[in-house]
């Protein structure tokens, strides 16, 4: 088989019809579990990162001459930016929780077949 060959057929079964299997559905489910909580842990040490930022230039009279508020700000920002790890795992836990009897159900149709 030619290296042409084998980019037309990766090509053409990409546009085949498929028939949706367990395992698809189990690994589809557990997308929608891990997905949340990952978009939620990024955006939001994301933003602590960002609080934490602009307190440091307040502080450091960067941007502004405000070096109380800007300790404060800092000090919320390293806040956030802390709790950001437990705050995924309570959410995960509680993701996992919401969606391990649909798990468990298509991953013991799949193990007992």
């Amino acid at each position: 088989m030619t290296n042409e060959e084998r980019i037309a057929e990766k090509i053409r079964n990409q546009y085949e019809a498929r028939e949706i299997t367990e395992i698809d559905r189990l690994k589809e489910l557990d997308k929608c579990v891990k997905r949340p909580v990952k978009v939620f842990s990024y955006v939001f040490g994301t933003v602590g990162s960002l609080v934490l930022g602009t307190g440091m230039c307040l502080a450091m009279r960067v941007i502004g001459d405000l070096m109380i508020p800007g300790i404060v700000i800092g000090l919320l920002g390293i806040g956030m930016v802390s709790v950001t790890k437990l705050l995924h795992d309570k959410y995960l836990d509680s993701r996992k929780k919401k969606y391990s009897e649909k798990i468990f159900e298509i991953s013991d149709s799949i193990l007992n077949k």
